[in-house]
């Protein structure tokens, strides 16, 4: 991974992997009898550790499974776990409407099998973190009640050093597909009151299968799409269906005044061979005016 920087900025102060949707169910079935989940999150995995970077944390932003099957938390468990020891990175589990409470909890975080939310606070080293449980047991909308909406406005009473991420399944965005307008978060304007003002510098969210981004009471939002299968829009609002393409994740670099979120494609393409560590290697052996008139300056 380079770590010459040439530009106006320092390196980022934190990196994040984000991640969304897998999907997975038990005994590698496929989904909906198209879609292979474990194989794409494998590939996507390994796209994500091909990229050299060494996340501060890794964030799923829910439907961890399909069906909110034990078996399917296992593997997905058992898949992912060695993945992000390799990284060194702790992986936040965000729970989706497609999850069901108990098994995540049971499977994944190893504590009691019940219907409480699934919710929780990291301190990266300064930046906070924090997981919200955006789902309605026995149904697909989003939501977020009184409770967990005073319990996180408890948490950001306190500004964190370098700001606070919340992440949560579903967005608190508009989106132009209609289905999804009957699937969005509910109750958008309360959880507006308890970020708005606060040291939130972004949302991280899923639910959508495709990537987009936008802002929610002054903040930005940004959606991973998904690693199982994403949305063509490529089509009329209303005949937007699912497709075997398009998958892709994020690197969210966080600096001290600003947030980044590079949308990555989980792609088998050869790529050209210009930009090479040893091309890097030349640039940091120039002065800044010497690599201008190298690269800069039009021929």
């Amino acid at each position: 991974m380079a770590s010459v920087h040439f530009g106006q900025h320092a390196p980022a102060a934190r990196v994040l992997l984000h991640l969304s949707d897998t999907h997975l169910l038990g005994g590698d079935r496929l989904l909906g009898e198209r879609y292979d989940t474990a194989r794409h999150l494998r590939r996507t995995l390994e796209a994500a550790e091909a990229t050299g970077v060494r996340p501060d944390a890794v964030v799923f932003t829910g439907d961890l499974t399909d069906l909110g099957e034990p078996e399917a938390y296992r593997a997905l468990r058992a898949e992912v776990e060695p993945w992000a020891a390799r990284l060194g990175a702790p992986v936040v589990w965000v729970a989706g409407n497609h999850d069901e409470r108990p098994a995540l909890r049971a499977e994944l975080l190893d504590a009691e099998a019940s219907d409480e939310p699934v919710t929780g606070v990291w301190d990266l080293g300064g930046l906070r973190l924090i997981a919200l449980d955006s789902t309605v047991p026995g149904w697909h909308h989003g939501d977020l009640d009184a409770a967990q909406l005073d319990w996180l406005r408890g948490e950001l009473a306190e500004p964190a050093p370098l700001g606070t991420i919340l992440a949560l399944h579903h967005p608190p965005l508009p989106t132009h597909i209609p289905f999804f307008d009957i699937l969005e978060l509910r109750d958008q304007s309360g959880l507006a009151e308890v970020v708005r003002g606060s040291d939130v510098r972004a949302i991280l969210a899923g639910h959508l299968h495709y990537s987009t981004s936008g802002t929610f009471a002054g903040v930005p939002v940004n959606v991973a799409a998904a690693s199982c299968y994403t949305m063509d829009l490529a089509r009329p609002a209303d005949e937007v269906n699912g497709m075997d393409a398009g998958r892709s994740f994020h690197l969210v670099h966080v600096w001290d005044d600003t947030v980044t979120h590079a949308v990555v494609p989980v792609v088998d393409a050869e790529a050209a061979g210009f930009f090479t560590p040893e091309w890097t290697a030349r640039m940091a052996s120039l002065t800044a005016e010497e690599r201008l008139e190298a690269f800069s300056r039009k021929r």
